[in-house]
């Protein structure tokens, strides 16, 4: 079960670090656009953190649940 537990947690870190590169991406698309279009564009950088942390806690669990699995 680690080895699949592994890979799991290997898929969740690059989820993780693909959603902090869209939420950067939203805010960087709407500069420029004008104020209704940033304070959406925050609302949604907000939503995909949130998202992004999620999946973190995820890893993090994880890591934990495999450190006391027994080998």
């Amino acid at each position: 079960m680690g080895d699949r537990l592994e890979g799991i947690r290997s898929r969740l870190e690059a989820i993780a670090e693909e959603l902090g590169d869209v939420a950067i991406d939203r805010l960087r698309e709407a500069m420029g656009d004008g104020p209704d279009a940033a304070a959406a564009a925050v609302a949604d950088e907000r939503t995909i953190n949130r998202a992004r942390r999620s999946v973190e806690k995820a890893v993090v669990l994880l890591q934990v649940q495999e450190k006391a699995a027994p080998d």
